[in-house]
C-alpha cells in the first residue's frame, strides 16, 4: 500500500477539497424513516440502532464521495451499541473503500506493549488465527488517532503500520475549552505541553519510512480548529505533519481558523466536520427534498469557505 500520507493529498487535489465529513451518528437526530424501518424489521432493539446508522451512513456515503477525500468515523457512537454498532462501523467502512475514499478511525487509542499492538493489529493490521496464520481484521481502516500519553512506548506500533501504508494521528492539541488545563501547562524548559507533543510528532514522521513523496509524513497531528494561535504555532514546529483538524463548524471554528494550519502550498491539514453536515437536513440553510442532498449542500458549502479562506490568504492551490 502507498503511503498514506501521498494518497490523502492525491485525492485532495482531485477534489479540489482539504475536508472530511465525520460520520458519528446519533440515533436522536436520525431521520425518522429510517428510524421506523429499523424497528420494523429488528424491534426497538440495539440491532435496530446499528441498522439505522448503517442505512444513514451508506446514504450519506453515496452523496458526499464525489465532494470529498475521506470520512472520519468516531468509534465511540459504534461500540456504544455492542456488537451490533461494531457490525456497522466495520460495514460502513468497506462501503467507504468501495467508493474509493480514505477511512480515518477516531479512536483515540493509547497503552503500551502487547495492548499497544492489539489495537494497532485490531485497527491497522492483521489478526492472528488459531493456526498463526494472520488475516486482516473486520475493522481496519486507513488512518487511526492516537493518545501519546505513554510516549515512545504508547504509539511504535501505530507508527510502524505507517511503514505499511497506513497513518496515524497524534493527539497534540485538542478544541475543548478544558484542553488547556494539561496541553497548555508551561514546562520547566519553555513552552508549552502541546508543544513537546507536536516536537514528538515531527520526530516521529522524520523518518524515511514515514515521509512520502509529497513531502508529507504518514505520522500526522490532531489540532483542534478554536485555538488559532496554538494551531499556527503546532504548524510550525511540525511542518511535514498533516493535521487532522476538528472543531470546524458547531464546535466554533471558522475557516479562517484553519488556514494557519495549512502550509504556503495549500496543503498540509485536513479539516473535519461532523454534525454540521450529516444533520445538515435540521439546518434551514440547506433544506432540501432529502436528508442526502441536504448533506450535499453542506459539503459543498463547507469546501466553498475553505477554497476561499485559502485564497484570501494567497495560499490556495486550485
Amino acid at each position: 500500500m502507498r503511503n498514506f500520507a501521498d494518497r490523502l493529498i492525491e485525492l485532495v487535489d482531485a477534489l479540489e477539497n482539504p475536508s472530511c465529513v465525520g460520520l458519528d451518528p446519533r440515533i436522536a437526530d436520525i431521520p425518522a424513516a429510517i428510524k421506523a424501518e429499523a424497528v420494523a424489521t429488528c424491534g426497538n432493539t440495539l440491532e435496530a440502532v446499528a441498522r439505522a446508522f448503517l442505512e444513514f451512513n451508506k446514504r450519506l456515503v453515496d452523496a458526499t464521495y464525489d465532494i470529498v477525500p475521506a470520512y472520519k468515523l468516531q468509534a465511540a457512537f459504534y461500540e456504544a451499541y455492542g456488537a451490533h454498532g461494531l457490525d456497522a462501523l466495520g460495514i460502513t467502512i468497506s462501503h467507504i473503500k468501495k467508493r474509493r475514499r480514505l477511512v480515518i478511525l477516531d479512536a483515540k487509542r493509547g497503552d503500551i506493549g502487547s495492548t499497544a499492538q492489539a489495537y494497532a493489529d485490531a485497527y491497522l493490521g492483521t489478526v492472528e488465527l488459531c493456526d498463526r496464520s494472520r488475516i486482516s481484521g473486520f475493522i481496519v481502516a486507513d488512518a487511526m488517532t492516537v493518545n501519546p500519553y505513554f510516549g515512545y512506548d504508547g504509539v511504535k506500533p501505530f507508527l510502524d503500520a505507517c511503514e505499511r501504508g497506513h497513518g496515524v494521528f497524534i493527539i497534540v492539541k485538542t478544541s475543548n475549552p478544558s484542553s488547556k488545563e494539561l496541553q497548555s501547562l508551561r514546562l520547566a524548559g519553555g513552552g508549552e505541553f502541546y508543544e513537546a507533543v507536536a516536537r514528538k510528532v515531527s520526530e516521529w514522521g522524520a523518518s524515511e519510512q514515514a515521509l512520502g513523496s509529497s513531502g508529507y509524513s504518514a505520522v500526522g497531528m490532531v489540532v483542534g480548529a478554536t485555538f488559532p494561535a496554538e494551531a499556527k504555532r503546532c504548524r510550525e514546529i511540525a511542518k511535514n505533519a498533516i493535521a487532522l483538524v476538528p472543531g470546524y463548524g458547531y464546535q466554533g471554528g471558522r475557516a479562517e481558523d484553519v488556514v494557519p494550519l495549512f502550509n504556503n502550498d495549500g496543503l498540509g491539514a485536513i479539516i473535519s466536520s461532523s454534525r454540521r453536515i450529516i444533520f445538515a437536513y435540521k439546518d434551514e440553510r440547506f433544506k432540501a427534498e432529502s436528508f442526502e442532498e441536504s448533506a450535499r449542500r453542506a459539503a459543498m458549502t463547507m469546501r466553498e469557505d475553505l477554497v476561499a479562506a485559502l485564497r484570501d490568504a494567497g495560499i490556495c492551490r486550485w
